[in-house]
């Protein structure tokens, strides 16, 4: 009864922990700053300025990391993307703050004290963020059951592969049943459930089960297929009193590609400035392991296909095969496992950014001898080039070190249909999420094999075919 009861009020509830959260976050920065700047805690010029800084700031980068999505996230990630988009704001706004705060007498002044206070405010709203995250994910399934699904696949492999992705979220998802979608008793599942995930399902076949989910209010879910892609960047008109889909060809304007030129210069050269100590320490670092080359450099292909070398600090030991590495690969030095690790082997090619075969965004640039191998396999492959190879790019972020070169595809073009320059912008801040996700460069490890092993026994158990 009393689930019931909360459930109604779902929406108000969440939006008022999302409130509180933002507020205790906002307070316990204008408090604990206002300690030393007295000016925050009073009708000023500064405070005003400083408030609608940390605000709309604030509001930025939560819509580049993600905000305080209970319910549809984990706890640990809505953490890390929430407390990264809180940092960035209070060092920014605590430069603005320093900024205005300076006088000609003393200078611009980061006295230790303000920058010790800043250190304690991250500290408190991180526990803050930890307490809300934790606390609300809690509260939001204690309201919300699992939903109950019914997978529709077509093979063993296929089940596993997208019940490994489902089951990595039991709190929101419960798998019932698991279907072969040529199966007669498809519909009497399908209406037996809450939730349909059509995996690896012919389009045809998977355009009637869809129109079947919508006419009953099924949620659905389904793996896109090359084919989707320029249905996903779509949109609606209408023609005279016909309804019609419309889905130009998309190529970037000259004011785009020079704007995105100028950002490439621009980021590409500050940030070889403030890496330039990470530079020398890494250099360092290769020459003292093993006295070999610091650089390496390897034949990619960028936009149209034209043919450039990359560079990257070398990790793997000199005059060995050269083909893509795995996890424990013996090829890799002990320094290149920690230069892999952080992504520092890729400082380089912000040189290749530089000269203009890259760019900050976009398609990573694969081994000649891959783009050839993928492209036999799936001829889409060829619509990458369309655009400069990148340091960067929506299958980097969305994706892991081994999802399959499908779904990079996939990742990377829908990139290229949904371009536009602020889209970029909010890649290059979510770049530096990866470097917290420990799945980002990791290979196929034994735990998942195991992991694999055990949705092939349910499966064996399950299967309605």
């Amino acid at each position: 009864m009393m689930k019931n009861i909360l459930k109604k009020f779902e929406k108000t509830i969440v939006f008022l922990l999302k409130m509180s959260l933002y507020i205790c976050i906002f307070v316990s920065f204008f408090l604990m700053m206002g300690i030393t700047n007295r000016q925050l805690l009073r009708l000023s010029r500064t405070a005003g300025v400083t408030m609608v800084t940390f605000i709309v700031l604030g509001l930025v980068m939560i819509a580049a990391y993600g905000g305080y999505d209970i319910g549809k996230r984990k706890s640990k990630p809505i953490i890390s993307s929430l407390s990264l988009a809180t940092v960035i704001t209070d060092i920014v706004t605590y430069i603005q703050l320093s900024i205005m705060n300076t006088n000609i007498a003393t200078g611009l002044e980061f006295r230790f004290e303000n920058i010790s206070i800043l250190i304690l405010v991250i500290i408190i709203q991180v526990l803050i963020i930890i307490g809300f995250a934790y606390g609300g994910n809690a509260v939001f399934f204690t309201i919300n059951d699992p939903e109950s699904c019914c997978i529709i696949t077509s093979s063993k492999e296929s089940f596993v592969e997208i019940a490994h992705a489902v089951g990595a979220f039991k709190k929101q998802y419960c798998i019932n049943m698991i279907v072969d979608y040529r199966s007669v008793k498809l519909k009497d599942c399908i209406l037996a459930c809450d939730t349909v995930f059509i995996y690896n399902v012919p389009i045809r076949e998977r355009t009637e089960i869809a129109e079947f989910c919508y006419r009953n209010m099924r949620h659905i879910y389904f793996n896109p297929e090359i084919s989707d892609i320029a249905e996903i960047s779509s949109k609606h008109v209408i023609l005279d009193d016909i309804s019609l889909i419309n889905a130009p060809v998309k190529e970037m304007s000259f004011e785009q590609k020079t704007f995105k030129r100028v950002m490439d210069i621009v980021f590409s050269m500050s940030a070889l400035i403030i890496t330039s100590p990470i530079f020398v320490f890494c250099m360092i670092s290769i020459k003292l392991g093993d006295g070999g080359k610091v650089i390496f450099k390897q034949q990619r292909a960028t936009k149209d296909g034209k043919i450039f070398y990359v560079y990257k600090f070398r990790t793997m030991k000199e005059n060995i095969e050269n083909y893509s590495a795995t996890e424990e690969d013996d090829r890799i030095t002990k320094v290149g496992k920690t230069l892999r690790k952080y992504r520092l082997d890729e400082l380089p090619q912000f040189f290749n950014i530089l000269k203009g075969d890259m760019s900050l965004v976009g398609p990573r640039p694969e081994m000649l001898e891959n783009i050839y191998m993928y492209t036999k396999e799936f001829p889409e492959f060829a619509y990458r080039l369309r655009v400069k190879a990148g340091l960067t790019g929506y299958a980097q972020i969305a994706g892991k070190y081994n999802t399959s070169p499908k779904y990079k595809l996939i990742l990377d073009l829908l990139y290229i249909e949904n371009y536009s320059l602020v889209k970029d912008l909010k890649l290059i801040l979510q770049t530096l999420i990866v470097l917290f996700k420990p799945d980002s460069t990791a290979g196929f490890s034994d735990n998942k094999q195991k992991e694999y092993k055990k949705y092939e026994e349910i499966f064996d158990k399950c299967w309605i075919d």
